[in-house]
């Protein structure tokens, strides 16, 4: 089966949405001003009032600016997004450094901007804005203004308290933020993964397609290529052996006639004006294993002695490009022989594919059929082919979707090699009406 280039997979964008972070600044602006006016007027907190409420001016001014400025665009670039995530931070530093440091329990909210980062940014913008954020944290540490706590009450906070305050910020920001890159990255992973496999199916669904579409040609063009054969003939009569133009007319038949030969055999192609026409299940695992052939490795097709009650399928791109994927995987890592055991039953259908390779390595067994997850080592001497590792996961996913369950597994000891099992519900895949004859 034909693979992807990396370039032919339209990546899941990593980036924010230039709405999604004017609303979540406005909501820091609110947040912020509704803090500072309460402990400063209610707490009766001596704070630098003008100082903190210019810093927050500032934020709800570059909103303004933003909303102008970018009018018309729908996502920011990712290196856009991390500078105004680093504003945010240095924002929140200034803020932190005019009302207490550490002492002030809202010195946590420097991780948000990281988080954000970590959801939606590459690595790349990520790790420099989880560094800043280290730096702020540990300026905060020693630089600040202390919060002038109440006369009667006075607060004094001892230097290992601050110190681990501090310590906890480091270890939230960067656990936190690896932990949220990561869960990201896997979403990020499995849509584009998504992605390739919806372009195969689409590719395979158009090469079928062209079965109906060709036999809709050799239908409405036999009417005209048949008329056009009939003047040619007659014009050749009418003017003779002896006519100049006796040649050319000759000509124009037999190439008419050349043109119904061809379209006699599009339409020999077996179509019902549908995408998928219907074949019996042997058939359609002859068509899949037909291009694996020929490649030094011998595949036996085995199917059961007793013919009879055999399934009539649909021909599905899906189920064609999924088991196409599996008997690749198999021809590429067996040393002679691979095997296909075909067997079907009142209840069910299934194909058993085995290989006499090296078999699933026993750490990933578990992980077979995720995106990008190389499944085997290729037998020693043999060049390691580069590939995106969506194989398994594209088959896995296409026949799943035609309704099909797939077991991963190796053979048994001292036997050697993998054995992938698909099976579908009778009922759920078989269709009821046979192949039409041509």
């Amino acid at each position: 089966m034909a693979s992807l280039a990396p370039d032919q997979i339209a990546h899941a964008p990593r980036t924010v949405r230039l709405k999604t972070l004017i609303a979540l600044r406005w909501f820091a602006v609110i947040g912020q001003t509704i803090t500072v006016l309460v402990v400063h007027y209610w707490l009766e907190f001596e704070l630098p009032l003008a100082a903190c409420l210019a810093f927050i001016a500032l934020s709800a001014w570059l909103n303004v600016a933003m909303s102008m400025h970018f009018r018309n665009v729908q996502r920011l670039p990712p290196g856009a997004v991390a500078w105004l995530l680093a504003y945010d931070i240095a924002q929140l530093t200034v803020l932190m450094i005019l009302t207490g440091g550490l002492e002030n329990p809202f010195a946590f909210f420097i991780l948000a901007p990281v988080s954000v980062a970590a959801i939606s940014l590459p690595l790349r913008y990520t790790l420099p804005l989880g560094v800043f954020a280290l730096a702020t944290s540990t300026l905060i540490a020693y630089f600040y203004w202390p919060l002038p706590w109440s006369s009667a009450q006075p607060m004094e906070f001892p230097s290992l308290y601050i110190f681990a305050t501090w310590v906890a910020n480091l270890v939230a920001i960067v656990f936190i933020g690896s932990y949220a890159w990561q869960v990201a990255e896997e979403g990020r992973l499995m849509a584009d993964a998504l992605i390739a496999t919806e372009l195969v199916l689409a590719r395979e669904q158009h090469l079928s397609q062209l079965d109906g579409l060709a036999a809709a040609a050799a239908h409405e063009l036999g009417t005209p290529l048949s008329t056009i054969a009939v003047v040619a003939k007659e014009l050749e009569h009418a003017l003779g052996p002896d006519s100049p133009h006796t040649a050319d007319v000759r000509l124009l038949r037999e190439q008419a006639q050349r043109c119904r030969e061809i379209l006699g055999k599009l339409s020999a192609l077996p179509s019902e004006w549908a995408p998928f026409e219907r074949v019996k299940f042997s058939t359609l695992i002859e068509e899949v294993v037909a291009p694996h052939r020929n490649f030094g490795i011998a595949i036996d097709i085995v199917l059961p002695e007793d013919r009879d009650g055999e399934p009539v399928v649909a021909r599905s791109p899906a189920v064609l490009y999924g088991l196409g994927n599996l008997v690749e995987n198999a021809v590429d890592f067996a040393k002679q022989r691979v095997e296909i055991a075909v067997r079907w039953s009142e209840q069910d259908v299934a194909v058993t594919i085995s290989d006499d390779g090296p078999g699933f390595p026993p750490e990933i067994m578990r992980r077979i059929g995720e995106p990008y997850v190389t499944s085997r080592h290729r037998p020693a001497g043999e060049a390691e082919e580069s590939g995106l590792g969506l194989g398994f996961f594209i088959a896995k996913t296409l026949l799943e979707r035609s309704g099909a369950g797939l077991a991963f597994l190796n053979r048994q000891p001292p036997a050697r090699g993998a054995v992938v099992h698909v099976r579908w519900s009778r009922g759920d895949f078989e269709v009821s009406e046979a192949p039409r004859a041509t």
